[in-house]
This record gives structure tokens, C-alpha cells and sequence, in this order.
């Protein structure tokens, strides 16, 4: 049996190598913008955060008894209360309103998230992917903090549109003579791909998918392209921006020209079968590695995840490294180290 200093020092290691290593995505979850209580809110807060904010009583109930039903979160009661239809229900335009009512009014600090977009900047890596599943701006803010050009899909001003070409773009100059002409790229952006939508994505009906300012309302008639339903039969996430963006995801993991070798998941608990399920079709490949950094798993995420050769977990109360278990770690797991790390 290794001892347990043996296993930690192992697992540091291991951890250390992975991150330093070509080719990694990042995936963040909440716990990535919870910043120890002075950034946004865990998801397990979120709805009692938000419920008193809802007016219409019936409505309120009926997303409470669903959560005290066993919803997994206000995303999974969303989905529950879904009719399938081609329409979005009023539960989900109450939720995301709310929401970003409460985000809007938050202004946490940027310095954690600027040290780690200008340290993952510098490297060589062209199009570096970050996955989001938060709805808040910190990336975005941080990159505009420290000048550091991000690629979020969107182009434009005031109401920027989205335009998934960008993320194929490369951007360079073409030096030489007309004989010999060569591109150099002179920027390297990262991509950031918000799966779940963001604060300041709308649609509108005639002018399509829209970004706003991060603490501005959207236009009367518009929706919030917030918490997108993964029950739907006539699903949204077919339709833009999702569409799009769940296609570079997929295509990241498994099928593209450059498809990365390791995706690190900072704050994330494995809580999303939708995209659990991409993740672990990827797991199929032998030259894939997944790294689960968050303080704390749930018994049935651990158990589905920990057994893996190919995936290494480090919460406060265990690890798992290629399927060995080991006692947990003070801090591998906390995006605040691992900001500084990458």
C-alpha cells in the first residue's frame, strides 16, 4: 500500500506535469468564480439567493417542490418542469432574470483570474479553449484588465453578434516578397466558449443572438440566453449560439484537426450529465487525460469518476490518481493555487 505522503507527493507531481503539458483545455465550474465567498455564488446557493425575487408565488412553488422532490439544482427542476415544447416555459425567464439580476450587482476582484488568463496567454498554444459552464464575466473582465485579447465568439460595439467564424480565425501578418510570401500569427487569443450562456447574451427576434454590456439590461422582448434546457425535444442546444458552441466542445474532445490531450475541470462536480457525457465519450481515446480539481464530489460523481485510468480527481476528502486512491488535499483543488499554477 503507498503511503499516504508518498501518494500526495505523487499526485502533486503528476498534477504538475499534466499542467505544464501542450495541448490542455480548462473546463471551469462554479467553484472557479467563488473566489472564497467574494466572487459569485455556488450553485447549491443559488436558489435560495434568487427565490425571494420571484413574485409569482405559483410559479416559486412549483420550482421548489421540485427541488424538494430531488432536483439536482435549479438547471435539473428547469428541465423537470419543461413540457418538451418548441416555446421555453415562464419557470426558466423567471430563473435567468433573477439571476442575473443578482449577478449584475456584484463587482468582486479580478486579480486571481488575471493572474491566471495572463499566465494560460503565455502560452504557445494557438487558440487555447476554455470551456465555461458560469454565467459570469470574470474571464472576460480579467483579460480586458490585463490586456490579454480573448475570443468569445461575439463581434461588434454596443450590441456585439455572434459570429462562431471567430474561433477559426487565426490573426497574423504576411511578411516577404511576392515569391516568397509567409504567414506569421502575431496573436494567439484565448477561446472562451460559455456553454451555458452568460450574462449579457440575448436573442432577439430580428436582430438574432446579441451581446450586451455585462451589467446592462438586454432590449425589451429579448431573452436571456442563460441556463439553456438539455430535455427539450426541439432543443435549443441546436440551435445558435449553443449549437455552435457545444460543437467545438465535442469536437475539442474527440474529432477535430488538433483535438487537446488533457482537459483540466477547476470547480466543476460532475453535476451536469449533458456534459458529463461528452467528457467521458472522450475518455475513449488512450492519449486523453482528465483532470477533476474541485473540493468536493458528490458519492455517485466519485464513484462513476475514481475508478478511470485515465482521469486523475483531487478533492478536500480524497484523490484518485489513474484509479488509485488516496487521502485528500488542503488546496490542489482550490482555483486560487491552481491559478498560479498553470
Amino acid at each position: 500500500m503507498v503511503a499516504a505522503s508518498d501518494f500526495t507527493t505523487e499526485l502533486e507531481a503528476k498534477v504538475a506535469q499534466q499542467l505544464r503539458s501542450q495541448r490542455v483545455g480548462y473546463l471551469l465550474g462554479a467553484g472557479s468564480s467563488y473566489l472564497n465567498g467574494n466572487g459569485y455564488p455556488l450553485a447549491f446557493q443559488l436558489w435560495n439567493l434568487i427565490k425571494d425575487s420571484i413574485t409569482d408565488a405559483g410559479k416559486r412553488g412549483d420550482i421548489q417542490a421540485k427541488l424538494d422532490g430531488g432536483a439536482n439544482g435549479i438547471e435539473h427542476a428547469l428541465d423537470l418542469l419543461d413540457d418538451g415544447g418548441a416555446t421555453d416555459t415562464p419557470y426558466r425567464h423567471l430563473v435567468t432574470d433573477a439571476l442575473a439580476e443578482l449577478f449584475m450587482a456584484k463587482t468582486p476582484p479580478l486579480d486571481i483570474h488575471s493572474e491566471f488568463v495572463r499566465r494560460i496567454a503565455q502560452r504557445a498554444d494557438p487558440g487555447l479553449k476554455i470551456f465555461s459552464l458560469n454565467y459570469d464575466p470574470l474571464i472576460e473582465w480579467a483579460a480586458a484588465h490585463i490586456r490579454v485579447r480573448v475570443v468569445d465568439g461575439y463581434l461588434g460595439a454596443e450590441h456585439s453578434y455572434f459570429d462562431p467564424a471567430v474561433f477559426v480565425e487565426r490573426i497574423g501578418r504576411i511578411r516577404g516578397s511576392y515569391k516568397a510570401k509567409q504567414f506569421d500569427e502575431t496573436v494567439k487569443p484565448i477561446h472562451l466558449l460559455k456553454l451555458h450562456g452568460s450574462l449579457g447574451w440575448y436573442e432577439c427576434q430580428t436582430n438574432g443572438v446579441r451581446r450586451c454590456g455585462f451589467g446592462t439590461e438586454p432590449p425589451a422582448g429579448t431573452k436571456r440566453l442563460m441556463i439553456p434546457p438539455q430535455r427539450r425535444k426541439a432543443a435549443d442546444t441546436m440551435n445558435p449560439p449553443y449549437s455552435a458552441l457545444w460543437s467545438a466542445f465535442r469536437g475539442c474532445l474527440a474529432h477535430n484537426d488538433t483535438p487537446i490531450n488533457r482537459l483540466v475541470c477547476i470547480g466543476y462536480g460532475f453535476a451536469d450529465e449533458h456534459v458529463n457525457a461528452v467528457i467521458e465519450n472522450a475518455l475513449a481515446r488512450t492519449d486523453f487525460t482528465v483532470l477533476i480539481l474541485t473540493k468536493e464530489l458528490s458519492p455517485t460523481a466519485w464513484a462513476r469518476w475514481s475508478s478511470k485510468t485515465n482521469v486523475i480527481v483531487v478533492t478536500e476528502t480524497q484523490c484518485s490518481l489513474n484509479g488509485n486512491t488516496g487521502s485528500g488535499h488542503a488546496d490542489l483543488w482550490s482555483f486560487e493555487r491552481l491559478a498560479k499554477e498553470v
